[in-house]
């Protein structure tokens, strides 16, 4: 099952800012949990991809055996304003953070944050999740310690380079959780993003083909690439990490209490 959430007022962000200021957390305090055996978590999308959406949302579902009462949140202005500054501002970081606020007192028992772009928000925010008992995730984080454990260097892959950063940022996270060290390499390919068949991927061969080359692993920024990992991985001879399957993974497991 599915919940998409409504319209959300900007406005929100005066109370949740109130709380932080003046009374930290507390506004998250009361919310709700899920009534039956399936546990409801929701999940935040930054950019406007029906394709994206429904192979995120299949994913968790799959993760979770089907048992799963799923509440959509989105708002593309995140990313947008994000991506056009170069960087998270204070009104982008307020949605976020209001709809994030809203999943809590809506009964979600754990929240995703999809939108690479804005992972470092996301992950700033986690030790407020584990205060208020309802973990927030970054799709990217377990993709990222994957990446980490299967090779010394690792190459980003994005279509937008506001996602590479944030990617590169997370890589180095797990480095440090992990306790290892990796060379850090990366290519944008520009354009043809969502073109007619197979003009994507010859872009993404022509693209990738030479960087793969000093790398062990390629990592795809972005989950909506995720319908070309095996087409990159048999043109370049590299494994091919992408999402959303490790953000579904990660969801669950910061459910269950296991999540770092």
């Amino acid at each position: 099952m599915v919940m998409v959430s409504g319209s959300f007022n900007v406005k929100l962000w005066g109370a949740v800012a109130a709380h932080f200021v003046c009374a930290p957390l507390l506004f998250f305090a009361h919310a709700g949990g899920s009534s039956g055996d399936s546990p409801k978590v929701a999940v935040i999308y930054t950019i406007t991809n029906p394709k994206l959406k429904e192979d995120v949302e299949r994913a968790v579902r799959d993760e979770f055996g089907g048992k799963v009462e799923i509440l959509r949140y989105e708002d593309a202005s995140i990313f947008e304003e994000t991506a056009k500054a170069g960087r998270m501002g204070r009104e982008p970081a307020a949605k976020f953070v209001a709809m994030y606020a809203d999943s809590v007192r809506s009964g979600a028992r754990a929240v995703l944050s999809v939108c690479s772009t804005v992972s470092d928000l996301a992950h700033s925010m986690r030790e407020t999740g584990e205060f208020v008992g309802v973990p927030i995730v970054g799709m990217n984080d377990e993709m990222c310690r994957e990446a980490v454990r299967s090779g010394d260097r690792i190459l980003v892959a994005a279509t937008f380079r506001s996602a590479v950063e944030p990617t590169k940022r997370s890589i180095r996270r797990a480095c440090a959780e992990l306790g290892r060290s990796v060379e850090i390499s990366e290519a944008v390919v520009d354009g043809g993003f969502g073109s007619a068949s197979g003009a994507f991927e010859k872009l993404l061969s022509e693209k990738l083909r030479e960087a793969a080359k000093s790398a062990d692993v390629i990592v795809f920024a972005q989950a909506s690439m995720a319908p070309y990992a095996d087409f990159v991985e048999r043109a370049c001879a590299k494994r091919v990490l992408s999402n959303p399957k490790f953000g579904a993974r990660a969801l669950k497991s910061a459910l269950a209490g296991e999540g770092r």
